[in-house]
């Protein structure tokens, strides 16, 4: 008999955690979710793209990374019409997500509860929670619905703790308060859908690093961000080391048909179609002679024309 009541117990104790919703995704929900990266983890289970990785993003041009993710069948990973706090400043790194709605107090209550025992901050708004798991390199990445009056996520108090924690910024669909504050913070940046003096009021969070949408984007924790005047990309972590070589060896190409051009060496038309082979040997003795660093190493360059199709 007191089997059975063991087994009984354990299976409603079972049922209930099935359950039970966390604020914050586990880290086996974070791996399912992106599987198809191999590389290194956070403790959270989001990839670890590399720090290095992240600094030759930041001369991808937009057109390049949106271009890249539409070839591979990534049609939701771009957005733009931003008010930018710092826009000729670029902005790369790893994505920690969080989703905000309109206030519901049953719903809100209930998270502020899963919280403590999440041991997550019981004081200040929930807004600070995504800010305290934040960690270098981390881009905070909110859907705030839209909303700009009383929907503000940050003022500049909270952006200094961002910045503290994170070297980096945010990206908000929706809106901050203490723009000026905010634009004061050397080294923090925003691409926010509005500013406003207004308090937060009248909504909730509901989740941190769980899938949201961005606009026209869908965004997973632990992708990879690149954020500059001109948008904002959403990479998977798993397609980045292809979309950086694809994209630098692109910009190669064009620097090389450029100066040709100027030289009047080729014609536009033979620079602008499929090159010949001896536009393609002149391009690789060019390579060679290179007057600079090349952005990638000589092993990921000769590996990308071992199986380049030209």
């Amino acid at each position: 008999m007191n089997r059975k009541i063991l087994l009984l117990s354990a299976f409603i104790l079972g049922t209930l955690f099935t359950y039970a919703q966390n604020v914050g995704s586990s880290p086996e929900y974070i791996k399912a979710i992106t599987s198809d990266w191999k590389g290194e983890r956070f403790e959270d289970g989001r990839p670890k793209v590399s720090d290095a990785k992240l600094e030759r993003l930041k001369n991808i041009s937009v057109e390049e990374a949106w271009g890249y993710l539409r070839n591979k069948g990534f049609q939701n990973q771009f957005e733009n019409d931003w008010l930018i706090l710092k826009p000729e400043e670029v902005m790369t790194g790893r994505v920690v997500t969080a989703q905000y709605m309109p206030l519901r107090s049953d719903l809100s209550n209930y998270i502020k509860e899963q919280g403590k025992k999440e041991n997550r901050a019981q004081k200040g708004g929930t807004n600070s929670w995504p800010i305290d798991i934040l960690v270098n390199g981390d881009v905070y990445v909110a859907d705030a619905y839209g909303k700009i009056v009383d929907g503000t996520l940050i003022g500049d108090n909270l952006g200094n703790s961002i910045y503290a924690k994170s070297q980096r910024g945010v990206i908000f669909y929706g809106s901050v308060r203490d723009q000026e504050g905010l634009e004061e913070i050397e080294g923090f940046n925003g691409w926010i859908k509005g500013s406003d003096p207004s308090y937060i009021m009248q909504m909730m969070l509901t989740s941190i690093n769980a899938p949201i949408r961005v606009g026209r984007a869908i965004v997973m924790p632990g992708d990879v961000v690149l954020a500059k005047k001109y948008g904002v990309v959403f990479i998977p972590a798993y397609l980045l080391d292809d979309l950086l070589i694809n994209a630098e060896v692109t910009a190669l190409r064009d620097q090389f048909g450029h100066q040709r051009l100027k030289e009047k060496k080729y014609l536009a038309g033979e620079i602008d179609s499929e090159w010949t082979d001896e536009i393609k040997k002149d391009f690789m003795d060019w390579l060679k002679k290179y007057p600079g660093k090349l952005p990638m190493t000589q092993k990921e360059l000769d590996d990308y024309f071992k199986e380049r199709n030209w």
